[in-house]
């Protein structure tokens, strides 16, 4: 199964994490999500505010040109 992907390279911090947060909302426990990303500053905050929040960072990417994605899946 295709994990569901949000695309946040538009937006900037806090935006990034709360557009995240609202997706994983509405998913079930155990899902994945592709997120989409752009700049320094959500690669730094994403992962560790995703984590702190209960949810597994499964794969992390980031290019030379500042587009990232992050995998993660729900936690309880």
């Amino acid at each position: 199964m295709n994990p569901l992907v949000i695309d946040v390279t538009a937006d900037t911090c806090p935006m990034t994490f709360v557009r995240t947060r609202l997706q994983l909302d509405k998913l079930p426990i155990g899902a994945v999500l592709d997120i989409l990303y752009k700049g320094e500053e959500p690669r730094q905050n994403l992962a560790r505010s995703l984590t702190e929040q209960g949810h597994a960072i499964l794969e992390q990417e980031h290019g030379a040109d500042g587009h990232g994605r992050l995998r993660v899946r729900k936690g309880g």
